[in-house]
């Protein structure tokens, strides 16, 4: 019987690769992914959703006149990099009310996003910044934001599973930092520094698939990708220049894995205890996965053979950990 592995942090720059590999694994038979990948069906968290809902919440209020709260603007970085932390705790919280299979009801989607964002910048140590917003303000990006917050969570609501038992939870997202950095990252940047604030129930079975790729790759990938038309998409977003330069210009990744304490994982020190999470890598940086975009009619054998025999690599990796 094939080992099947609880969960799955899938990570790596944007544009890497991810968003495709989970689609191919969406293309596959439970069989298949249990033999081959020692995956059993998947549960998915991506902190994707909330970058594009507080970018949204930012344009709303730039185009009221009023200062941006989380961007220095529509496409430039974090005001306080803290909010990297921010995004890792409303995943925590993702993740302990699909567990719970808690179901909120809120009157308003944007009033519960409001309270959830600003709960989450505190845990991470940044200011509650929409707390302060007067009510005119807020009334007005309900009515501009209320839609697209209200099927954020009937999407999460309807992905909770019957049961966790047998299945393997994918946590995606990408970290990095400013473009020439020394390494270590210092904080708040950088992989570090988001799995010191994973909650303990996560990393207590996490490992992680790396999606590796050169930061040169992942920014001809992100601009190859971007659908200006679809910028909520987790397939065709794009990221803006200066942040795929000042928050992706480099990744640790490399650096954790060679400074562990123990052999092919990375250290986390967190919760007062000691985590050492398997790494396997998945090698894209001679790009394996653009074409998974494309309908898999059009799908070449020879293309999916040397994706499938790479993500196999990795993922028995994982497994015999």
């Amino acid at each position: 019987m094939a080992k099947i592995l609880k969960t799955v942090l899938l990570l790596a720059l944007p544009a890497s690769g991810k968003s495709e590999v989970r689609r191919y694994l969406a293309n596959l038979s439970p069989e298949q992914c249990r033999d081959d990948f020692h995956m059993g069906p998947t549960v998915q968290l991506d902190d994707f959703p909330y970058v594009h809902l507080m970018r949204r919440i930012d344009d709303e209020l730039a185009a009221m006149g009023k200062a941006r709260v989380y961007f220095h603007s529509g496409d430039r970085p974090f005001q306080d990099a803290r909010d990297w932390a921010t995004l890792v705790h409303l995943v925590n919280e993702d993740y302990a009310d699909l567990v719970e299979k808690k179901v909120a009801t809120p009157s308003s989607a944007t009033a519960h996003l409001f309270d959830r964002l600003d709960a989450a910048s505190k845990l991470a140590g940044a200011p509650a910044r929409l707390a302060g917003l007067d009510a005119a303000t807020k009334d007005a990006l309900v009515a501009k934001i209320e839609p697209e917050a209200k099927a954020q969570l009937d999407e999460k609501h309807a992905a909770y599973p019957d049961t966790l038992e047998g299945k393997t939870l994918v946590v995606e997202f990408a970290r990095g930092g400013p473009d020439g950095s020394k390494l270590p990252l210092e904080a708040p940047y950088g992989y570090a520094h988001s799995l010191e604030h994973l909650s303990k129930a996560l990393l207590a079975d996490a490992h992680i698939l790396y999606v590796w790729v050169t930061p040169e790759e992942s920014r001809r990938k992100n601009h190859a990708r971007t659908d200006p038309n679809d910028p909520g998409s987790i397939l065709h977003h794009g990221v803006p220049i200066e942040v795929m330069l000042n928050d992706y210009g480099c990744d640790d990744m490399t650096w954790l894995e060679d400074h562990s304490e123990k052999p092919g994982t990375v250290t986390v020190k967190a919760h007062g205890a000691t985590f050492h999470l398997p790494v396997g890598r998945f090698d894209n940086r001679v790009d394996k996965t653009s074409f998974l975009r494309a309908a898999k009619a059009d799908w070449n054998p020879s293309d999916v053979a040397a994706v499938h025999g790479g993500l196999k690599g990795a993922l028995d990796k994982l497994a015999s950990f």
